[in-house]
C-alpha cells in the first residue's frame, strides 16, 4: 500500500477510514479521512454520496475487490495477499429527515413492484 509516496512497512497496522456526511439528506456529500496507525494520510471531500440504493450486482468486499474498483490503479478482481486480523464496521446515527424517509420508501416500493 502506497501512502503519500511511502510504502507501509511490513507488520501490523491499524487502518481507519472515516466518512462523515456534511448534512442530512439523501445523496449529500461529505468528507472522508484515511488514517494509518493514528496518523492522517489522506482527506478528501465528495460532492455526493450514494443515496440509498446500489446496483444489484455491486458488492461489499473485504480483502478483495470483485466488482467496481475503488481506484483505477488496479484491475478487478484484486485480491489482498496480506492478513486481515480484524475488521470493525461502525455505523453512526441515521441522519435522514422525514422527507428523505418518504423518498426512500417510494423508491424501494418502485423497485419491489
Amino acid at each position: 500500500m502506497d501512502l503519500m509516496g511511502k510504502a507501509l512497512e511490513p507488520g501490523k497496522h491499524t487502518i481507519v477510514f472515516d466518512f462523515k456526511l456534511e448534512s442530512s439528506g439523501l445523496g449529500e456529500g461529505g468528507t472522508w479521512v484515511l488514517s494509518v496507525d493514528g496518523k492522517e494520510v489522506s482527506r478528501k471531500t465528495m460532492e455526493h454520496s450514494i443515496p440509498f440504493l446500489m446496483a444489484i450486482d455491486e458488492t461489499f468486499d473485504i480483502g478483495c475487490d470483485t466488482r467496481t474498483p475503488v481506484d483505477d490503479s488496479y484491475d478487478v478482481p484484486f485480491h489482498f495477499i496480506g492478513k486481515i486480523d480484524r475488521l470493525t464496521y461502525k455505523l453512526g446515527p441515521e441522519k435522514l429527515m422525514q422527507e428523505d424517509h418518504k423518498a426512500k420508501a417510494l423508491a424501494q416500493a418502485s423497485v419491489n413492484s
